[in-house]
Formats: C-alpha cells, structure tokens, sequence
C-alpha cells in the first residue's frame, strides 16, 4: 500500500499511549471492537497491532487469513479517504468482502479511518459493530478522524 514503516522499537514505547485512545473510542462509540492496524515489517500488510474489545468480543490481532490489499474497504483508506458503513452487508458486492465480514465476526456496521503521517497512510483506525447495521452519528465520526490524528502524532 504505502513504504512508510513504524518501528517496532517505536511502537513499543508508544503503544501504551495508545490503548487509552482506542479504550475512548471503543466506549465513546459503543461498538464490539476498535483496532489500529500499522505498516510495520514483516509479510502481513498492515497487521493489527493494538485493539480494545468489548466483552465476549474476539481479538483480530492473530488474524492473518484477510488480505487486506486487495479489500474495497482498504483500497478506499490508502487513498487517505475515512469509510463509513452503516450496513457493511449491504457495503459491496465483493466476495472476498463478505468473507473478511464472516472472519471478523459478523461485521454488521463499521467506521475505518486513515492514520496519515506525511501523507502517508501508516495506520488504520477501525471501529466495528458486529452487532447489526447501525447509523453512526457525525459526533462517532468525527470522534474517530480525531482519534487517528491523535495517534499519528504518536507514531
């Protein structure tokens, strides 16, 4: 997607910074799941690095089975752009879509939100719902564009 890369070094010594800025948004939100993805190294673009969950809610941290690169909601965010799904069921036609939907649990409405530093997209900001579709409000929306910004000033 992009060449920028987050250190490792570096996101251990900011990764505590982070957790309270996902943990805020998860309970702003009232969503199942907040994720940071991040360009870092290794052969998995853009792995889950830091996420908060609500209880009973599983942990995409390990998934590797999603290739994100070729995701319609991944190609959309490398261009800079937030993706607001109120009914992610009824987002794409896309069958790899769908699948990445079932493997994270149902994913019923989701907000996905560009970390940019440079220009460039080092991160992702994901807030799921695995609930059901859900409309989210511009206060939620706006709640996570700040929330990406406050965590590319971190990496």
């Amino acid at each position: 997607m992009v060449d920028v890369h987050v250190s490792v070094d570096n996101h251990a010594a900011v990764s505590s910074e982070i957790e309270p800025i996902l943990k805020a948004l998860l309970a702003q939100t009232g969503a199942s799941r907040v994720t940071l993805r991040q360009d870092v190294p290794g052969e998995y673009a853009f792995p889950v690095t830091d996420e908060a969950l609500a209880p009973g809610v599983g942990s995409l941290r390990d998934e590797r089975t999603v290739d994100l690169r070729g995701q319609p909601v991944a190609i959309e965010v490398a261009s800079g752009r937030q993706v607001v799904q109120d009914d992610s069921a009824s987002a794409y036609d896309d069958p790899a879509f769908h699948r990445m939907r079932e493997i994270y649990g149902g994913l019923a409405a989701q907000i996905v939100t560009p970390v940019l530093v440079g220009g460039h997209v080092a991160g992702i900001v994901s807030v799921h719902d695995l609930r059901a579709p859900r409309h989210w409000t511009d206060a939620e929306i706006e709640a996570c564009r700040a929330a990406a910004a406050r965590i590319a000033e971190l990496v």
